[in-house]
């Protein structure tokens, strides 16, 4: 199925490892232009080598200044914007009972406050070419974690941003979704594993909870909905959270 992503110049925050990654090589796949915001300079640059029709930007986005002269050199180079996927954050493990205030409001700045600003400078370019805007949230925000009181907030925020942008944006024909990932095999997640004794015996826990293969989803099965999402052959979706996890965050576990 032709996507009609061909030739369009998209951003991809956190696009150099990961799910991020994961959505960059969908998108060169598709023959569009990823462009790449991420931290790691050292992953964007092998990326980027790695791919063609791949360039990055290599910056805290919780710098709005670097945002906006980011936005800005995009648009002098290229002349065109046609998608962003919101995807940079981590789940930092800021609790309620053993955070502070201060390290809560630094988890904001770091999952939910870059979108908002991102967008805010992309939006004006995306209404020229009724680009679309894909969000990337969490199963946690839907259910909860314990001991992760910062990323949870700022995943519902995400999830409310989706609903409120795809309103605001309805009149130029922007359409704004929001996939949301439950238990994904990234290189954060194996590191996540292992912190545990037994990172296998983990993992084939986990697993046993997945109603559908039981088995984590891959990063590229993320992809792939991101990648739909951004397309023409999702023209008239918006404002939808569009759940890939082998139905782990909605299926009664004891159906299988």
């Amino acid at each position: 199925m032709d996507l009609y992503l061909q030739d369009k110049y998209i951003i991809v925050t956190g696009g150099a490892k990961g799910i991020g990654a994961a959505i960059v090589r969908g998108l060169v796949a598709e023959g569009a232009h990823p462009i790449i915001f991420d931290l790691d300079e050292e992953a964007s640059l092998a990326l980027s080598e790695e791919l063609q029709n791949v360039s990055y930007f290599t910056f805290d986005l919780t710098d709005i200044d670097f945002c906006r002269k980011a936005v800005n050199t995009i648009i002098q180079k290229y002349g065109r914007i046609d998608g962003l996927v919101n995807n940079a954050g981590i789940n930092d493990g800021v609790s309620l009972l053993h955070g502070t205030p201060e390290a809560f409001d630094k988890s904001l700045h770091r999952n939910l406050y870059h979108f908002y600003n991102l967008t805010h400078f992309v939006a004006p370019e995306l209404k020229a070419t009724k680009g679309a805007i894909v969000n990337i949230a969490s199963k946690t925000a839907i259910t909860g974690q314990g001991g992760t009181s910062g990323y949870v907030a700022a995943k519902g925020g995400v999830l409310s941003l989706t609903r409120e942008w795809a309103v605001e944006l309805l009149p130029f024909g922007i359409r704004v979704n929001a996939v949301i990932p439950a238990e994904v095999m990234t290189p954060l997640y194996e590191n996540w594993l292992n912190t545990f004794p037994d990172p296998l015996q983990q993992k084939q826990l986990i697993e046993q909870r997945i109603p559908l293969g039981k088995r984590v989803t891959t990063a590229s099965e993320i992809a792939d909905t991101v990648l739909f999402m951004l397309s023409e052959r999702s023209s008239h979706t918006t404002g939808q959270w569009l759940f890939v996890d082998g139905g782990y965050t909605h299926l009664d576990r004891a159906i299988s």
